[in-house]
C-alpha cells in the first residue's frame, strides 16, 4: 500500500482488516507519538509504554471515529492525555515516597489546563492554514489589534464593504469544519 494513500482511504482499509492499512498508519504516525511524549520528557521506557496505550486506543476507538481525516489530531489528543495520565500515576508514586515535598494536585492540574491551551491553539493553527489565502488574509485582518476598519479591509482586500460580513462568516464555517478543529471539539473530556 502506497504511503501517500490519504488518511481516510487508510482508516476504511484498517477497519476492513487489512494489515498493510494498519501498518502504514504506525508507519507513518509513529514519530508523531515519539514527538509528543518526548515534549513530555518521557523516558524511552516510558514512551514506549504511553505510544503502545495510545496504539491500543486508537484500535478500540477506530470503528467510531467520527472524521478520519482527523486522525492525526485524535492521536496527538490521546497522546498527550495518556502523557498526562503517566506524570499523574508517577506524580502519585512520588507523592507516596516523599508526601511533604509535593501539594497535591496543583502542578499538574496546571499542567494539563496549559496543555489543553497548547493543544487548541496548535489545532487551530493548523486548521487556519487550511484555509484559503483569502479567509486567512481576511481572518487575519480581523484579529489584528487595533483592528482595522471594514472600509480599510475592503481597500487592503478588494473586497465590497457588505461582502465583508458573510465572506467571515463563511470562513469561519470553514475553520470550525477543519479536521484539526473537528477532532479536537469531538475529543471525549474525559481519558481517551
Amino acid at each position: 500500500m502506497p504511503t501517500e494513500h490519504p488518511v481516510q482511504a487508510l482508516v476504511e482499509a484498517a477497519l476492513a482488516g487489512d494489515e498493510r492499512a494498519w501498518n502504514a498508519i504506525v508507519d507513518r504516525y509513529a514519530s508523531l507519538l515519539w514527538a509528543v511524549c518526548r515534549g513530555f520528557g518521557l523516558s524511552t521506557t516510558d514512551t514506549d509504554d504511553v505510544v503502545q496505550v495510545v496504539w491500543l486506543r486508537l484500535l478500540e476507538h477506530l470503528p467510531g471515529l467520527a472524521a478520519p481525516a482527523a486522525l492525526p489530531g485524535w492521536l496527538i489528543t490521546t497522546t498527550r492525555r495518556e502523557c498526562l495520565q503517566h506524570a499523574r500515576v508517577s506524580s502519585g508514586r512520588a507523592r507516596r515516597e516523599a508526601p511533604l515535598l509535593v501539594e497535591p494536585g496543583a502542578d499538574l492540574d496546571d499542567l494539563d489546563d496549559e496543555l489543553l491551551r497548547a493543544e487548541r491553539r496548535a489545532a487551530m493553527r493548523a486548521a487556519f492554514r487550511q484555509l484559503g489565502e483569502r479567509c486567512r488574509r481576511l481572518l487575519g485582518l480581523l484579529l489584528t489589534e487595533p483592528r482595522p476598519s471594514y472600509v480599510q479591509i475592503s481597500a487592503e482586500l478588494g473586497l465590497a464593504i457588505g461582502s465583508i460580513g458573510p465572506i467571515r462568516a463563511r470562513c469561519l464555517d470553514d475553520l470550525r469544519r477543519a479536521p484539526e478543529l473537528a477532532a479536537l471539539l469531538a475529543a471525549p473530556t474525559g481519558g481517551a
